[in-house]
């Protein structure tokens, strides 16, 4: 049993994120452990997260993951840890197609966990009391500890709401514009360019932390974690984790690990290839890094090694990194593995989740697996027309019409951030052990 809390929004852009840190930096501060968590499929906001706590975020997503996959999550993150705090996504409602379904308010609800609604209230007064209620109300299933009044313009400005309050205040925090953390095409920056935890003393100082901890609700941890493997092969997995290569859900690092990997971490920006048996390369921002990565040696050595046969597994800004060339402010040229040319666009091209089922095009993943992801990117690839597809979707655009995963020698790239499966996890180390044993 741990206490946990909700941090959750009336909307997008209320003010969610910035608080949920700022809680999390000042129950640190008190000198609490605290386990932080993401709903939905985010990689930048856990990154603040984990600075702050100093603990690995992870994600909870019921799509992704199933409700029984959240709990477990949950359960096995938050042991040694004093409170969990969970931020929420967009709304508190706001799921799947307009429904409930992966929403914070399901999470909430799978996990037992009361919430604290982050209340906009800049240019309101008694309309906020309306806005309350009304998410307040809109499902009894869901259990509310308070509300945190945010960008509260004046003392004037919080007596006139503090008249008509219907539910516990726990928070009345003012404006404050110079501690706001910028934010760029995918989201805000990254916690290794922008720091959210100094919002922890505007916590400290304007929310009733007391409160907030003594309405923690005790969550269950009744579902285990997975098991060791035991027996699996064990391998040397590269994976790139820099400024250019940053997004990765933690559980599968953790499923990569009890498959039989040892996970070995390099910057393809600075470092050399290591001796590895195979690469994991993530989501992030090679756009931001091209002219850094199209110089690196590293970017040489893991198209020769990807030509000799070495499995590689990469998504989004990996498979970017792989294509031919990558064209943004200039043309870059980029590994060269793929047969095919990445562009840079001024709107997004995909967001949302994606089902993915092999085609068994690829040596690294059997036909028939199935995962599901998400994908999010303003690039756009346009491979040669003999390129090869892995991955068919049954949700989600890809590199183009429903397919995704393009594949060449044992490499296996697309635009789908893949929440791992068992499955996944333990053929992706298999081809790793094969190629180990026949190089």
């Amino acid at each position: 049993m741990i206490p946990a809390i909700v941090i959750a929004g009336t909307h997008s852009g209320c003010g969610k994120t910035t608080l949920a840190c700022g809680v999390m930096a000042a129950l640190r501060a008190r000198g609490l452990v605290v386990q932080p968590f993401k709903v939905g499929p985010d990689f930048i906001d856990p990154s603040h997260h984990t600075a702050i706590c100093g603990r690995p975020c992870r994600n909870l997503d019921p799509f992704m993951m199933g409700e029984e996959g959240v709990v477990r999550t949950f359960a096995s993150a938050s042991a040694g840890a004093d409170i969990a705090v969970i931020e929420g996504v967009m709304g508190l409602y706001d799921g799947l197609e307009g429904g409930d379904l992966g929403s914070t308010a399901h999470v909430a609800k799978a996990l037992g966990a009361p919430v604290v609604l982050v209340a906009d209230v800049g240019g309101m007064s008694r309309s906020a009391h309306a806005l309350v209620r009304g998410y307040t109300s809109f499902d009894p299933a869901v259990h509310f500890a308070g509300v945190i009044f945010n960008r509260v313009g004046s003392p004037r400005h919080r007596q006139m709401i503090e008249e008509e309050l219907s539910v516990p205040a726990l928070g009345w925090v003012p404006t404050e514009k110079a501690k706001a953390v910028s934010s760029r095409h995918l989201g805000l920056a990254m916690a290794g360019e922008a720091s959210m935890a100094a919002f922890g003393a505007v916590c400290e100082e304007h929310c009733d932390l007391d409160a907030l901890i003594a309405a923690a609700a005790s969550v269950p941890a009744a579902v285990p974690a997975p098991a060791a493997a035991g027996d699996s092969p064990r391998v040397r997995l590269g994976v790139a984790r820099d400024a250019a290569f940053c997004f990765y859900y933690q559980d599968n690092l953790d499923l990569l690990r009890r498959a039989g990997a040892d996970l070995v971490f390099f910057s393809p920006l600075v470092d050399p290839l290591p001796d590895v048996d195979g690469l994991y390369l993530g989501g992030g921002y090679p756009e931001l890094h091209a002219a850094a990565l199209s110089r690196a040696p590293c970017t040489c050595a893991v198209g020769t090694a990807a030509a000799d046969g070495m499995p590689v597994y990469a998504e989004c800004g990996g498979l970017i990194y792989l294509c031919e060339r990558l064209s943004s402010d200039a043309d870059y040229p980029m590994a060269g593995v793929l047969p095919a040319d990445a562009r840079m666009n001024t709107r997004f091209q995909a967001l949302g989740y994606v089902e993915a089922e092999c085609t068994g095009t690829s040596p690294l993943l059997p036909a028939g697996l199935t995962f599901r992801g998400h994908e999010f990117h303003y690039s756009s690839v346009d491979p040669a027309a003999d390129a090869r597809f892995a991955l068919r979707l049954a949700r989600g655009k890809g590199i183009g019409d429903g397919r995704d995963g393009l594949s060449e020698h044992a490499v296996l790239a697309g635009y789908s951030h893949a929440y791992m499966t068992e499955r996944f996890a333990r053929a992706f180390c298999t081809a790793l052990d094969r190629w180990r044993r026949e190089r």
